[in-house]
């Protein structure tokens, strides 16, 4: 019920992404009905999501709008780019 806290979730940024988010790891506190999408707007990472962001959700690829719990690992992998 009310004054519960949401807790967070940590997330492990791959490739570029790392390097644009300034490191690995990062610890993102949970708000009431957050959803993958909004800890990667948190960030300051959403311009990766038109570039092709895929994430993971504890080791399983899932979309952007899954919303993840207490204690969750978010994995964000930049798009593969080729030639």
């Amino acid at each position: 019920m009310g004054g519960q806290g949401y807790g967070s979730v940590r997330v492990i940024a791959f490739g570029p992404l790392a390097e644009f988010l300034g490191s690995r790891s990062h610890k993102v506190q949970l708000q009431d009905q957050m959803s993958i999408e909004d800890v990667v707007l948190d960030l300051g990472a959403e311009s990766w999501i038109d570039k092709g962001l895929i994430v993971a959700l504890n080791g399983e690829h899932c979309p952007l709008d899954v919303h993840p719990s207490n204690g969750d690992e978010i994995a964000l992998l930049p798009p593969v780019s080729g030639g």
